[in-house]
């Protein structure tokens, strides 16, 4: 070794020491131009098997209540079968109504009249239009000659009374709605008259309230055909504004002499 090389590292060494360093981080000096012996690699990390989803069963498949709605009113045979598919029906009215209300009157009179659902008076005796609002209608008839136990056939969209006799809600007139066109079907009516908004607007598939409904003769499709509505004034809402019993004399009147001009042409 060169004397002027060895000075230079004497002259490190003593550098360091005057830095303060006490101990060598190695026993053995480390030869750093020596050949590095190659690294291991680690051995290769085998991915778990996939697992597989578990098999879901298969749920039966559950038609909505309005299609098992139909299936049923679409099997009743005859009045009675109709009111037993009605019964059997699942909604959450029937569970707080006291009796199913069907129907009243004279199913081959070929005048049926509809409503939109029973009051107190209704769900207690199980017949439609018996409270104040069904005697009233009754006097209204009379006035035209016609009668409950000859001439007309009562019923409503709902069977059942919703509670606090509040109005439909559009999920109750769609279930029970194919229920009542095979009513219509199976009673064959000639005519029908629309008792009131909820009625009239369900069955003409009308956004027009009452007011703008009544008084003139409309067509409801029915599974039988077009069948001739006229819509007007239910008796509960002429209880509460008697200033409108003009309006609904007018329709009984224009429902008269439809009557009239039908039996002539018989």
């Amino acid at each position: 070794m060169e004397a002027g090389y060895r000075e230079e590292l004497l002259a490190a060494l003593r550098l360091q020491l005057e830095w303060g360093v006490d101990e060598a981080l190695e026993e053995a000096p480390v030869d750093r131009f020596a050949a590095r012996a190659p690294v291991a690699e680690p051995p290769p990390v085998l991915a778990a098997p996939a697992l597989q989803p578990a098999a879901r069963p298969v749920l039966p498949l559950v038609p909505p209540p309005a299609a098992a709605a139909a299936a049923l009113a679409a099997a009743a045979q005859d009045l009675a079968a109709l009111k037993s598919a009605i019964a059997e029906a699942d909604s959450p009215l029937r569970d707080t109504a006291t009796n199913l209300v069907f129907s009243d009157g004279v199913a081959e009179s070929g005048l049926m009249m509809i409503g939109e659902a029973p009051g107190a008076d209704e769900d207690r005796l199980g017949r439609p239009f018996v409270g104040v609002s069904g005697q009233l209608l009754d006097r209204m008839l009379a006035s035209i000659g016609l009668d409950r136990t000859r001439n007309f056939y009562l019923t409503n969209i709902l069977p059942w009374r919703p509670p606090g006799n509040r109005t439909p809600t559009d999920a109750e007139i769609t279930l029970f709605l194919p229920f009542l066109m095979r009513h219509i079907e199976l009673v064959r009516p000639r005519h029908l008259v629309l008792l009131g908004g909820v009625s009239a607007k369900a069955l003409l598939r009308a956004k027009d309230g009452i007011t703008r409904l009544r008084g003139r003769w409309h067509q409801v499709e029915t599974p039988a055909g077009p069948l001739p509505a006229l819509a007007t004034l239910h008796p509960a809402y002429l209880l509460r504004t008697p200033a409108a019993k003009r309006e609904a004399w007018s329709d009984l009147l224009l429902l008269r002499r439809t009557l009239d001009g039908d039996d002539a042409a018989r």
